[in-house]
């Protein structure tokens, strides 16, 4: 943001940091940033929980499955001879399902209740016999696998599946058991968790930075309405403090002979005609820039414009020739500029009353010349920010002039003139540029 002082009436009325509408602004700023960064967090909080939840479910799954299909496939492998009254499990010794990395158990029994070990492969993994008992109870009774979650031996956390088997005309019973350590799956979870806490801590900060930055950008427009809105009132004040003062002056309540009364009468209102001048370029500048307006381009006739303003100064010793020259502008800030043009020269030419002030026009080029003191050597680097020239001051006008010009593609210049004061232009491209 700006850090550049305002200035009012040529007075600094301190840095954009110190004015209350700038701290608003950088208030408001944080503010955005920290409200998109709560929403940013919020929704990736709701959508990390909503991932691990889904990813927890499905590792489960994942397990029941993995068990399943153990004491299913070893389902297969249990067989009970004809007429004996022990299982086989001779298919066991070659089955990659009974000696893999899920740990398995198979318990039989005659039907007095009581359970048999007779194959384990990673015993350690799974539940002691009362527990391991009692899971096979649990199968037999639902008559279909079951999952459990209990302790191994060494009191590790275990999940557990068993299914039952049986044999029509006979009391045995067999229970498949395979059980695995969710911590190993658990581990994967974990990674999982804090790939979304860092990820998304990851983009919480990114957001945080990027809406910061979005959100300066944004208020850059906001901060050159402010400055434009001080500069608006800096100029207005430095402006219109002259002219009040001296309708004060003129207006003073006091006895007056009847030609003095009239007298009063046309100088308040001729600075009144001029404050309202001010005020309006000054709202047409701000309502410009502040993109409220935009400009008219219109063809007209820039000789025809000069002399109707030059009628608006009916007591002022103005000598014009024009040409007949056709300009692609807005006319009423072409009017305004020219009328700038010509208050500038009626002011600083004081110093030489009986000359005039001569107009000219053609070209694309209205050049207005006064006989006054001239330009200031020291400060004629920029000649048209306000007081530089010699005197009074040249004012709002001429930084009014230079701006209309510059809206309108061309420029505006100021020069010493020959034998004495200075010529002011304002030059404008071709109709054939202006409508480009």
């Amino acid at each position: 943001m700006s850090s550049l002082p305002a200035t009012l009436g040529g007075r600094s009325i301190g840095t954009a940091a110190d004015r209350p509408a700038v701290a608003r602004l950088r208030r408001t700023r944080w503010q955005l940033t920290a409200l998109i960064t709560a929403i940013t967090a919020t929704s990736l909080i709701i959508l990390g929980l909503v991932a691990a939840t889904i990813d927890s479910r499905s590792r489960d799954h994942a397990i029941d499955n993995s068990l399943d299909r153990v004491v299913t496939g070893l389902y297969r492998a249990v067989n009970l001879p004809p007429g004996e009254d022990i299982i086989d499990l001779s298919q066991l010794e070659n089955d990659a399902l009974a000696n893999g990395e899920t740990a398995v158990m198979i318990v039989s029994s005659d039907g007095d209740g009581k359970w048999t070990e007779s194959y384990a492969h990673l015993r350690t993994w799974l539940p002691a016999d009362d527990g391991a008992a009692a899971l096979a109870d649990d199968a037999v009774f639902a008559g279909e696998t079951v999952f459990r979650n209990g302790f191994d031996n060494m009191g590790r956390p275990v999940r557990i599946a068993a299914t039952p088997i049986s044999w029509e005309d006979s009391r045995i019973q067999a229970v498949v058991i395979a059980g695995t350590n969710p911590g190993l799956w658990d581990r994967d979870r974990a990674l999982l968790i804090w790939g979304l806490v860092v990820g998304g801590a990851t983009l919480v900060a990114l957001s945080a930075i990027a809406g910061h930055l979005l959100s300066g950008r944004s208020m850059r427009q906001a901060m050159v309405m402010v400055e434009e809105q001080e500069r608006f009132l800096g100029d207005a004040a430095h402006e219109l403090r002259t002219p009040l003062t001296t309708l004060r002056l003129v207006t003073e309540p006091r006895e007056r002979a009847p030609q003095e009364n009239q007298r009063a009468l046309t100088d308040a209102r001729a600075l009144g005609d001029r404050m309202e001048r001010i005020v309006a370029g000054l709202l047409a500048r701000a309502r410009m820039q502040a993109g409220v307006t935009t400009m008219e381009k219109i063809q007209l006739l820039l000789d025809q414009l000069t002399e109707s303003v030059v009628e608006e100064f009916p007591k002022a010793n103005i000598v014009i020739q024009a040409h007949p020259t056709v300009v692609i502008g807005d006319p009423g800030l072409l009017s305004l500029a020219v009328r700038n043009l010509i208050e500038n020269a009626i002011v600083h030419g004081a110093v030489n009353r009986s000359a005039p002030i001569e107009v000219h026009v053609a070209d694309g080029r209205v050049s207005v010349r006064d006989h006054g003191a001239g330009i200031n050597p020291q400060l004629s680097s920029n000649p048209f920010q306000r007081g530089v020239t010699a005197g009074r001051g040249s004012g709002i006008g001429l930084a009014l002039v230079a701006w209309i010009a510059d809206l309108h593609g061309g420029n505006a210049s100021m020069e010493p003139a020959a034998g004495g004061g200075t010529i002011v232009s304002i030059a404008l491209p071709p109709p054939s540029l202006g409508h480009a």
